[in-house]
């Protein structure tokens, strides 16, 4: 109870600052720019959105790994998002040199269900986190070198067993499967290096290495999603979908033509160990291919596949071929500021046991200039081994599906940062054989502050 009476104080003084910004400062209008796209594609489906952000000439800032694609369309790693995304970062020029810096915080208190239908409910006040900081710098006419660097402090935030999320698995804390909690991410959660040949205007051969880095596998990780940007949980399906985004030991090469690209990594297996703050023996015994497509500004499409050598430290000589799919939307509105980005992510585990399990997401979130709706849906399948449910219901396999619906207003921008409030609620639907344990459709909910750079102009 302190812990929700310390950050309804905090929401207080937010409002306050609010009611001081709106007196003091004039309103500014956000902009959503859309970089200059030199490649085949421009002008055949640019309309949307282009006539009202004329006046943002931004030629000169390309993709992370393109010298001939839009800076929008950076994604985690080498993937990517639909030329349309909006860019919410910090950004200098310098010469042939750019450097970019994003990230999110969110100040939240989280309760699991609070009804107490079952046992596993559980509350926190905790702030899941990440900063990026990118470097972009031309090598003569066609070259292009990429830095990567992306810090978390989710461990000194919340512990080394990570934030409640009912029905969550994946990773392991003082020898335990972490289970209904989200694990905290490794303080380095990036470090990369890319270099990008362009061919011609219509085709790159790239090379990127990470140590750590992410493979070629899913959509953008969910943090880097616009259609995830104001929620502050992991999916539940994380490590069906883009668990490997942090991944110490990455090489990957890339070849792109037009709207289309292919790309093979070979990488280490085994997620991150407890340890967040060290770098893990690099391996390179997994691989991965994906086939990504941008047939328009609005889309992103991508297939993948990947073979993961025993990705578990609990089961060693478990592996994992992970497939997936995903496909991802952004429109704009004519009121600058105002858009929709949803994403739709299938993934696929194939154990070597035999047991195969799927997963799906659907994300919206419509941003209409200061406020925001959105809303998540999870279906997973998940084992009694997966849920440590083993001993008591034995070895099956249950669906786990969640609803999510939310709402974030931005109370003020300063300094080129957004302060925005938020507020969320999740309903648990699950199999009858667990309703003894979680309770018959558990809810959760959670309230937070934001803090995040403001839409780049």
């Amino acid at each position: 109870m302190r812990h929700l009476t310390g950050l309804l104080l905090l929401l207080g003084t937010a409002l306050g600052a609010q009611a001081q910004h709106d007196h003091h400062m004039p309103a500014k209008k956000d902009t959503v720019p859309v970089v200059k796209d030199t490649s085949a594609h421009a002008g055949h489906d640019m309309q949307e959105g282009h006539d009202q952000h004329k006046g943002h000439d931004m030629s000169n800032m390309s993709s992370a790994y393109s010298l001939n694609l839009p800076m929008n369309r950076n994604g985690s790693g080498t993937s990517w998002l639909p030329d349309n995304s909006p860019m919410y970062m910090y950004m200098a020029q310098k010469g042939k040199t750019s450097f970019m810096f994003h990230g999110n915080v969110f100040l939240r208190y989280t309760s699991t269900d609070f009804t107490a239908k079952g046992s596993r409910g559980a509350a926190k006040l905790d702030a899941p986190n990440w900063f990026m900081g990118m470097m972009n710098h031309r090598v003569g006419k066609k070259g292009l070198l990429n830095a990567t660097v992306m810090l978390s402090f989710d461990k000194p935030v919340m512990g080394g067993e990570g934030y409640p999320l009912l029905f969550q698995s994946g990773e392991t804390w003082k020898g335990k499967a972490l289970v209904d909690r989200q694990h905290p991410h490794d303080l380095f959660a990036a470090v990369s290096v890319g270099y990008t040949h362009a061919i011609n205007k219509d085709m790159d051969v790239y090379a990127y290495l990470g140590y750590p880095g992410e493979p070629t596998i899913s959509a953008p990780a969910f943090m880097h999603r616009v259609s995830a940007m104001n929620n502050p949980d992991a999916p539940l399906g994380h490590h069906w979908q883009d668990a490997t985004h942090i991944t110490f030991g990455v090489g990957t090469l890339g070849f792109r033509y037009k709207q289309v690209k292919a790309e093979f990594s070979s990488f280490t297996g085994r997620e991150p160990d407890e340890n967040r703050y060290d770098f893990d023996k690099p391996l390179f015994d997994s691989y991965a291919y994906r086939l990504s497509y941008n047939p328009s500004r609005q889309w992103a499409l991508q297939f993948s596949q990947a073979f993961v050598h025993s990705p578990e430290a609990l089961e060693p000589e478990e592996n994992v071929t992970r497939t997936t799919a995903s496909a991802i939307h952004t429109a704009l509105f004519r009121k600058p500021g105002s858009f929709v980005a949803s994403s739709a992510v299938w993934g696929l585990n194939n154990k070597s046991d035999g047991h195969k399990e799927h997963s799906f997401l659907a994300e919206s979130n419509l941003q209409l200039q200061k406020n925001a709706i959105y809303g998540r849906y999870e279906f997973v399948e998940k084992s009694t081994h997966e849920l440590q449910l083993e001993d008591e219901l034995g070895e099956a396999k249950f669906s786990v599906h969640a609803f999510t619906l939310g709402y974030a207003r931005t109370l003020a921008t300063v300094w080129k940062t957004n302060l925005a409030i938020g507020a969320q609620g999740t309903i648990n639907v699950e199999d009858k054989a667990l309703y003894g344990i979680y309770g018959k459709n558990p809810l959760s909910a959670q309230v937070y502050l934001r803090i995040s750079p403001a839409l780049h102009r």
